[in-house]
């Protein structure tokens, strides 16, 4: 008798949850059917039926990712340096969930660099976000809450800052709990708003 729909349906949410414990155990480098076999109490057998190959269990993987970040709840607040601050607290890994999403974004980085298309469309995600925040920039420093200065290239600092403190945690958690991760933003963001 043949699966209904709903059925297969199911069947692929439970793969794609067990992908994702994968990859935020073992990131990308552990991504393999086997590794996702076993954390699904399956056959790679079963598996192959939705992934004829790794590399279409990565593409499933990176869709998946972007549809859990896309959907991430957001910290809302009006415009100006709140915004800028949200923004920014939005990408630190100041939760066990969000964590997990830099875990596994931070170990796809490696398949994006060696994929040219892949490290175009990170660079295009990137700079959207920069873009994102380049106009959240620009409306703080219009309300006097940041220096003047080019907002392109101050949300391209932050945004660097933020990436590099996303790194430091996950490699050792211990010095950058997320109370500190918080600090250091403060900081940083303080020190944008002092007029030279």
């Amino acid at each position: 008798m043949p699966r209904a729909k709903g059925d297969h349906e199911a069947r692929r949410l439970e793969v794609s949850e067990a992908v994702w414990r994968v990859l935020a155990t073992r990131g990308f480098g552990g991504l393999t059917l086997r590794a996702v076999a076993t954390e699904l109490g399956a056959t790679t057998g079963l598996l192959t039926h939705y992934f004829p190959a790794k590399s279409d269990l990565l593409a499933h993987a990176l869709d998946l990712l972007e549809q859990r970040t896309a959907a991430r709840a957001r910290r809302t607040s009006g415009p100006g340096l709140a915004a800028v601050r949200n923004a920014l607290l939005d990408i630190l890994p100041l939760t066990a969930e969000a964590t997990d999403s830099n875990r596994i974004w931070v170990s796809s980085w490696d398949t994006a660099l060696a994929d040219p298309a892949l490290r175009a469309d990170y660079a295009g995600k990137y700079a959207r976000g920069r873009d994102r925040l380049r106009d959240a920039v620009a409306a703080a420093q219009e309300r006097g809450e940041l220096s003047p200065g080019d907002p392109a290239r101050i949300a391209a600092g932050a945004q660097s800052f933020v990436l590099g403190l996303v790194v430091q945690a996950l490699l050792d958690p211990e010095a950058f709990p997320p109370d500190r991760q918080v600090e250091l933003l403060d900081d940083h963001l303080a020190a944008l708003g002092h007029r030279g």
